[in-house]
């Protein structure tokens, strides 16, 4: 059975950033589960045994290989998708997470092809539809996160 397919899916999207304006993206290679090529802020399927908060700070070092700290927690909520003919159903539980630039590595080369940051005026294309949705539903939450200091 597959997460998101056969049954509702849930994930701990984050958005990492330097606490001056830049979020983390990478682009997904060919060996990620969907949407390659599309530049993705980061994500994990919720664990068995693990809180959200948990498991979003165990997923930042296994793709980043940093340590985050947990700024907020956004509004969980439903992305419906359809990938290639196929309707998905995952629930998200967002959170925006400080990391050290100096600090992150590119920790999945097998998934991610490329590390990059960028300001929310010039996010890079094509974007991950799931990030995509909540960046449009929550950019309110986006634009004040970038403009705090750390």
């Amino acid at each position: 059975m597959k997460p998101g397919i056969d049954y509702i899916g849930i994930s701990t999207p984050f958005y990492c950033n330097d606490g001056k304006g830049h979020f983390l993206f990478h682009k997904r290679s060919k060996n990620c589960r969907d949407e390659h090529g599309k530049w993705d802020p980061g994500s994990g399927q919720l664990e068995f045994g693990l809180t959200p908060e948990e498991n979003v700070l165990k997923e930042v070092e296994e793709e980043y290989g940093c340590k985050g700290v947990i700024q907020k927690r956004l509004p969980a909520h439903s992305i419906f998708r359809e990938l290639d003919g196929c309707k998905t159903h995952w629930i998200a539980i967002p959170f925006f997470i400080l990391v050290n630039p100096e600090e992150v590595k590119n920790n999945e080369p097998e998934k991610i092809e490329e590390l990059e940051w960028f300001a929310l005026d010039q996010l890079p294309k094509p974007l991950h539809t799931g990030f995509h949705f909540t960046f449009t539903k929550f950019i309110k939450d986006f634009e004040n996160i970038s403009t705090q200091t750390s």
